[in-house]
């Protein structure tokens, strides 16, 4: 007989025990004796056993155990970028506390991402923010399965977690703007096309929630200053990296002139650093390490608390959560 064939009948005859008890083995183990659950198992392991079927399981629980994480990058941004790393590790804490599989989906745009959320094996979703034409989101929606998202967009069924990104934004750069000749603005990505360049006081109704509310709160402390946005320049870059906000703001560099620049990461932050040396002030957000080794003033909030927050509301453990913490943490000259 073939290993793959042996069913759980055969083994609870081999060990002389009710079918009932080799299913307790192996999905509700405390509940068996441990004197019988060795004997179960030594039985699975003559006959070839390899447990349960877990898509013929699942199909009888109306369960995974799963739940999924809808990635809008490609799948090596949550292992490249250090705050996806973050706010996966809060997911991870809370798979790990309640014996839950996590399943990486990433969705880049392709005309498959919808096809690819509609048949995960999962129990529900935890999203990285997206545009607010990402059609992932009705997907997901679409599913009835529990739902957050990090950031936004909002959408109906599926449960915001973030903090106050134009407050913040706000408030950091009316400590960046006092006594600065020449400021420039470093933008996350501003919609899915990604384009990169240089814009003057470009609209704040952008596709991308996190980009359009500190877009929005950068704007008002730039008027508050006296200032006119329309003539702030703007560097966006295509992906959140410190090379791009390296390149982005040498290419702004002869232009600009700036001696103050306010970032949207402290990925970008750094790169502003690397581009223009420490004669000019940054400021970056997320307050990493990145941010304490540089000593670069940072947006704080965690990551890593938002994505316990997501995933215990896609695992039915909450139904809602309030606004995320968030604060400045001022160092540097001055500060």
């Amino acid at each position: 007989m073939k290993p793959g064939r042996v069913t759980m009948r055969q083994v609870a005859a081999e060990a002389g025990v009710a079918v009932m008890t080799v299913s307790y083995t192996y999905t509700r183990p405390q509940r068996v004796a441990a004197p019988t659950r060795a004997r179960v198992l030594e039985a699975a392991e003559r006959l070839g056993y390899r447990g349960p079927d877990p898509v013929a399981r699942s199909l009888r629980s109306g369960s995974t155990g799963n739940l999924g994480v809808v990635l809008g990058e490609h799948l090596t941004y949550a292992f490249e970028d250090p705050q996806a790393a973050r706010f996966l590790a809060g997911v991870s804490k809370v798979c790990v506390e309640h014996r839950l599989g996590l399943v990486l989906i990433p969705s880049t745009g392709e005309p498959d991402d919808v096809d690819r959320v509609r048949e995960a094996a999962v129990d529900g979703f935890v999203l990285w923010t997206t545009a607010d034409d990402d059609p992932v989101l009705d997907a997901v929606a679409a599913t009835g399965r529990p739902a957050a998202i990090q950031g936004g967009p909002p959408s109906p069924g599926v449960q915001v977690v973030t903090a106050d990104d134009r407050a913040a934004a706000r408030a950091m750069a009316r400590h960046m703007l006092a006594g600065a000749r020449s400021p420039l603005v470093l933008s996350q990505p501003l919609d899915r096309d990604r384009w990169s360049g240089l814009l003057r006081g470009p609209a704040t109704d952008v596709p991308f929630p996190v980009t359009r509310a500190r877009l929005t709160g950068y704007r008002e402390a730039v008027e508050e200053s006296g200032r006119d946005w329309a003539g702030v320049p703007v560097a966006v870059v295509a992906r959140h990296s410190r090379e791009d906000g390296r390149v982005a703001v040498a290419a702004a560099r002869d232009e600009v002139r700036p001696d103050v620049v306010i970032a949207m990461s402290d990925q970008l932050a750094a790169g502003a650093l690397d581009a223009l040396g420490a004669s000019v002030r940054v400021s970056g957000w997320d307050d990493s390490d990145l941010a304490a080794a540089l000593g670069f003033p940072s947006v704080r909030q965690s990551l890593f608390d938002q994505g316990v927050a997501c995933a215990r509301v896609a695992a039915g453990l909450d139904a809602e959560v309030g606004p995320a913490a968030w604060g400045l943490a001022l160092r540097g000259p001055g500060d």
